[in-house]
């Protein structure tokens, strides 16, 4: 094996695990937030929280691994994320929504430093494998579909109060996370690659068109799954679904989301990648029609698979485009501001789910969803039909 291919398998390891974190929150921080909270429309304020976290780190994560390094950073995030687990389950021992908001927001920061994975990725690939380099780090969540849903619904009745089991296995599988991280070793070449180099300032890096539906494509993407991820739990308990049943729908819909990450790197070497996210736009409009045959058990299966295709599309080709748009030397500040636009757009649709949710139901909340998805494939269209050449060289 090449010492880039173990590279990567290592970061598709620690994707692995910290989706799982990842997704325990999703299956189960709306629940929790619902036990403790005064008011149904603060529910899922814990996975505002974890969005928050994000937001808040990713900056400062980018910044800071500039000059210390992708391990000392990730293995850092991880603890973080061991932290927040810990923190969270106090928080539900003490019945405090805000310490439970704490302990989930300090898991956002952990999800700040681990959405350079698949940058990191890139770095340690070469031209030919890096498509499929970032596919395959996004390919960890597959583990994390059973993973994550398993642990929540375990950690949920392992202890009492409700739901605190689940955090502390976070920590547990944070911290398992950050001993794998140690391992990380990114060549000297890509990590020193941008010293003494000369950098566009952010304003000129956004302004480019690629970069700009880049961005949107990746934002659009990610905000309409967190949107409709964070709803599900509390959309089936209302069509009174058991937990076990929402946890199965969310575990098909996260398979849904990684296990295209096989093929996707592929798919967008023959097809192109504006093809890709084109169709992964599509596949999220049938994830909204799908909402409206019904309220029944299948219905949000069949919905949340789609809703899982359709993000990684848009995700990993929106990934793949915007390494198309910066130098060495500019990749630091220029994934930073990426991927903090695409979590403030997952904060929003995350505070937005539950009120959507308590106010006109899981149906309509689908429903608004497809202007939305209109300007994204407008975009995608215009830089397809107006810069062949940028977009797909």
């Amino acid at each position: 094996m090449l010492p880039m291919h173990r590279q990567v398998l290592l970061l598709a390891s620690a994707q692995a695990l910290f989706q799982t974190a990842s997704v325990l929150v999703m299956t189960v921080g709306s629940l929790a937030g619902a036990v403790l909270s005064p008011a149904p429309e603060w529910a899922t304020a814990p996975i505002a929280s974890m969005f928050l976290g994000t937001a808040l780190g990713t900056v400062p994560a980018s910044m800071w691994m500039a000059r210390v390094g992708r391990r000392t950073g990730f293995v850092a995030g991880a603890a973080i994320g061991a932290a927040g687990g810990v923190m969270a389950a106090l928080g539900i021992f003490a019945g405090s929504l805000f310490l439970l908001c704490i302990g989930t927001l300090l898991v956002g920061i952990y999800q700040a430093f681990a959405q350079f994975y698949r940058f990191a990725a890139s770095e340690v690939a070469d031209d030919a494998f890096r498509p499929r380099a970032i596919s395959l780090v996004l390919a960890g969540g597959v583990v994390a579909a059973l993973a994550g849903p398993a642990l929540a619904r375990i950690g949920g009745e392992w202890l009492q109060p409700i739901y605190s089991g689940s955090f502390l296995l976070l920590a547990i599988v944070s911290m398992l996370a950050a001993g794998l991280l140690l391992g990380l070793r990114i060549p000297a070449a890509a990590a020193s690659a941008d010293k003494g180099a000369t950098a566009r300032p952010m304003a000129v890096i956004a302004k480019q068109p690629t970069y700009l539906v880049a961005l949107f494509g990746a934002a659009t993407g990610y905000g309409i799954m967190i949107l409709a991820m964070t709803a599900t739990p509390l959309a089936m308990v209302h069509h009174h679904h058991s937990l076990a049943d929402a946890s199965i729908v969310i575990q098909l819909h996260v398979l849904g989301m990684f296990l295209p990450s096989f093929v996707t790197g592929s798919l967008i070497a023959r097809f192109g990648v504006l093809t890709v996210m084109g169709a992964g736009i599509a596949i999220l409009a049938g994830h909204v029609l799908l909402t409206l045959s019904g309220t029944g058990f299948y219905s949000f299966a069949g919905a949340l698979i789609l809703l899982g295709i359709g993000w990684n599309f848009l995700y990993i080709g929106g990934t793949n485009l915007l390494t198309r748009t910066y130098t060495a030397a500019e990749r630091g500040k220029a994934q930073a501001a990426n991927d903090f636009t695409i979590f403030i757009v997952g904060l929003l649709a995350s505070l937005s789910a539950g009120v959507l949710q308590q106010a006109v139901g899981w149906q309509i909340m689908n429903l608004v969803l497809l202007p939305w998805l209109a300007l994204a494939a407008a975009a995608v269209l215009w830089l397809m039909i107006g810069r062949p050449r940028s977009a797909e060289a």
